[in-house]
């Protein structure tokens, strides 16, 4: 992650005194420049970038972002200034599969991951979790019914206020958000699911993928939308198999890809490396 405590991040039609603009105002407002990535689309001539920056002992955060306005409005820009020296709430919700949700614990837990987990939502009770170490994270069981989605909904999205989350992970959650909820949490909720889509739809797509001979498997993940799995791509990842993978070699090797891809995803979205683009994105990675 970025050493730097502040990002912005930007988008705008693509002309001439952008980025002296920008920098001259951080420079007057006590900032230093760490790190600064950029990208001219050149299909929709906009322009995207990603500053990341300190500020001096006497810079006002607030007074600094307040201001920036003034920069931003001849330029049109949609923008983001985030304050990175608190790290974000994150809500995480899962079904039956949890090694997802393990891995995201885990990589919390040693600092890889700059967010606070303040809930765990589960269509499961949490017996089934026994065998994790959820580290006191308060744990929501919020059973579903065909009946009673719209009411179990309604109970996450009250989560989601109470809590102050900031990011919603789908850690192989296993259940499809309406089309109000997706709204609700555009450009804040991140999902992961295996890359067959839409070629293997349904239940067991490992072993879809298998008696149909794939020589590559991977994973896919992506903000929510309402088209389902269609949302704006973060990460995706592959990894290649053979005729002398069995069904269970290909759920194996999926689970590993499945939680490296997701891992990535927050941790971009977390250092505010993504920006939306239309139905794409721009990802300034390191």
């Amino acid at each position: 992650m970025s050493k730097s405590q502040y990002v912005l991040k930007l988008s705008c039609i693509n002309r001439p005194g952008i980025v002296a603009a920008v920098s001259t105002y951080l420079f007057e407002q006590g900032g230093d420049i760490r790190e600064a990535q950029q990208f001219d689309d050149a299909e929709t001539s906009k322009f995207f970038a990603r500053i990341a920056f300190d500020l001096d002992g006497t810079s006002d955060f607030e007074t600094l972002r307040a201001g920036f306005a003034a920069i931003a409005a001849p330029f049109a820009m949609t923008y983001v200034i985030n304050d990175h020296t608190q790290p974000r709430r994150v809500l995480l919700l899962v079904s039956k599969f949890d090694h997802c949700l393990v891995d995201l614990l885990y990589r919390w837990r040693i600092g890889e991951l700059a967010m606070t987990p303040v809930g765990i939502v589960s269509n499961h009770s949490i017996e089934h979790y026994a065998g994790i170490d959820l580290a006191g994270i308060p744990f929501h069981h919020l059973p579903i019914t065909k009946d009673t989605k719209m009411e179990q909904e309604g109970q996450i999205w009250s989560l989601v206020k109470e809590s102050g989350a900031e990011l919603v992970v789908l850690a192989r959650y296993m259940q499809v958000l309406s089309d109000a909820l997706a709204a609700k949490l555009t450009g804040k909720c991140i999902n992961i699911h295996h890359s067959f889509l839409p070629g293997f739809k349904g239940a067991k797509p490992y072993h879809q993928a298998h008696g149909r001979g794939v020589k590559l498997i991977g994973a896919t993940a992506h903000y929510v939308t309402a088209d389902l799995d269609e949302g704006p791509i973060i990460e995706q990842d592959v990894e290649r198999i053979s005729h002398a993978d069995t069904p269970d070699d290909l759920v194996r090797k999926g689970r590993d890809i499945e939680r490296r891809v997701l891992a990535r995803a927050v941790r971009y979205h977390l250092e505010d490396r993504v920006i939306l683009n239309t139905k794409k994105t721009v990802v300034f990675t390191v």
